[in-house]
């Protein structure tokens, strides 16, 4: 192969066969990757309040919180994929994560554990609406198996919600 080939080959689109249409394609991989930014953004923040949380309770938040962060990190390489699978394109940076997450950083020297909790439950439900929004887009457009995984993480966010929600009831 030439040099002209080989960089025609580099520069060329993604070409991942699907049977859906372009529009379908642009969009659910558009909202797969604001999901996934989420996740990332998320994920982040859980360890960050992992890492850092203190008090009376400490074993008991940091291990519920290490758990959480895993569960919310399996679902970033299978939400990347699914884009991916479609014909999409997806997450390239952190930069990119950074411009498309909707939900806030939390940079603050100190967070009570409380506070912690009460972020993370608020963040979650958040999530939850967030997954909801692009279950309803692939509905439209008759994408089951994104659905269907959407299904899945659905039942996962409400439930950290609701651990964290139980656990913020007379939380330090």
């Amino acid at each position: 192969m030439d040099r002209t080939a080989i960089e025609a080959r580099r520069n060329a689109p993604l070409a991942t066969p699907s049977d859906f249409s372009s529009q379908a394609v642009l969009e659910i991989s558009s909202a797969l990757t604001k999901l996934l930014a989420d996740a990332f953004a998320l994920y982040i923040k859980t360890k960050n309040f992992h890492w850092h949380m203190s008090g009376r309770h400490f074993r008991d938040y940091h291990l519920m919180l290490d758990e959480q962060a895993s569960q919310i990190f399996a679902m970033t390489d299978a939400i990347a994929e699914r884009a991916r699978k479609i014909g999409g394109k997806t997450l390239h940076s952190i930069a990119q994560i950074s411009q498309l997450q909707r939900i806030l950083d939390n940079n603050s020297d100190f967070v009570t554990p409380g506070d912690m909790l009460a972020e993370l439950k608020d963040d979650n439900q958040r999530l939850t609406s967030f997954m909801r929004q692009t279950h309803e887009l692939c509905s439209e457009y008759n994408d089951v198996a994104t659905t269907s995984l959407l299904e899945v993480w659905i039942d996962e966010t409400e439930r950290r919600s609701w651990f964290l929600f139980e656990t913020t009831r007379g939380a330090e």
